[in-house]
């Protein structure tokens, strides 16, 4: 059997291929990549040749135009491809629309590159799926024991009293335009609130490319610009985190500013916000679904990529998981940057 780091290894572009000449999310542009999901970290511009799944290149194309790579393969979720004798293949990832885990194979090897994940239920994206692999390499935005993060009909559930208590206030909802607003949308439909939908213009294009892939966001519009006060009693209003911090925010009525995101665990983050109603909802994995897919997989080998290593190291060794973390630069903690996951 060949040795792993023949198949892939880390270098300073990225995870590359060299049998397959390719590169995994590439951090700059290079001839060739395969790209997991569409948040800018791990999706940019200017490669020679990009496969990705068809709802990534669309929403790609959605972000930096139609000519963002000279060439676009597209392929469907367990669509295998294959690139100088290495097979390709792309299975959700259950992260965001259209996100994939990469499946690379090779001489009898076969190595799993996640990207960003998540275990539980989405109505946005197709769910994980495990797939056994010699080696598995992972995330660890939330590779610590402190991050459980609570059932999302809970948070969900904390939103609609609170929007029952305050009717006179508007609730103002920071959340990243890629994902997380659309699962936010989803989750509300799904605990009843049939009401329209309010959201900046940011949102806009990437809920109707959500929409063109058929996920139903319901009844939304657009909140025009304006200079009235106190507007939009007893809605909800969606909004990139940083438009609610800016002067576009001053028009709604005594506004309850809430932040869907993981980090809203951590109570510190959400003060320093100025955040009245902290949702943790996360599209990465936490704590216990990190571990327990490490458990499931059972591979030779966990490889991880970026986040919090060393937790998730130190569980790998008291459980007799060989493991290593790769250290990888150029990709950001989910709400850390909001060019990341905007």
């Amino acid at each position: 059997m060949i040795r792993f780091e023949d198949l892939l290894k880390p270098t300073p572009a990225g995870l590359y291929c060299p049998p397959g000449d390719f590169y995994i999310d590439p951090v700059a542009p290079v001839d060739r990549a395969v790209i997991t999901h569409g948040h800018a970290d791990h999706a940019r511009s200017g490669h020679g040749a990009v496969l990705a799944t068809h709802q990534t290149l669309a929403i790609m194309a959605e972000r930096y135009g139609e000519d963002f790579t000279l060439r676009r393969d597209g392929v469907a979720h367990g669509e295998t491809a294959s690139h100088n004798g290495v097979q390709i293949t792309l299975v959700p990832a259950g992260h965001v629309l259209g996100s994939a885990q990469a499946v690379i194979q090779w001489r009898g090897v076969r190595m799993v590159v996640s990207g960003d994940y998540k275990r539980r239920r989405d109505p946005t994206c197709a769910p994980f799926e495990p797939v056994p692999c010699h080696v598995f390499i992972s995330e660890a935005t939330f590779g610590l024991p402190v991050f459980v993060h609570p059932p999302d009909a809970d948070e969900i559930g904390r939103l609609v009293r609170s929007l029952r208590q305050f009717p006179e206030r508007t609730h103002l909802i920071g959340a990243y335009a890629l994902g997380k607003a659309q699962r936010l949308i989803c989750l509300l439909r799904e605990a009843g609130w049939d009401r329209t939908i309010h959201v900046h213009g940011a949102l806009e294009r990437l809920n109707r490319l959500y929409e063109r892939e058929g996920v139903d966001l319901g009844p939304m519009a657009l909140v025009e610009p304006g200079k009235a006060r106190n507007v939009l009693p007893g809605e909800v209003v969606i909004a990139p985190p940083s438009a609610t911090q800016d002067r576009w925010a001053r028009r709604f009525a005594d506004p309850v500013l809430a932040f869907a995101s993981g980090w809203m665990l951590v109570k510190a983050r959400a003060r320093q916000r100025g955040v009245e109603l902290p949702l943790v909802l996360s599209d990465h994995a936490d704590w216990p679904e990190l571990t327990a897919t490490f458990t499931e997989l059972k591979p030779e080998e966990v490889w991880i990529t970026h986040g919090r290593e060393e937790g998730l190291l130190r569980w790998c060794e008291l459980n007799g998981q060989a493991a290593r973390a790769l250290r990888l630069v150029g990709y950001e903690e989910e709400d850390d940057a909001e060019a990341t996951a905007a």
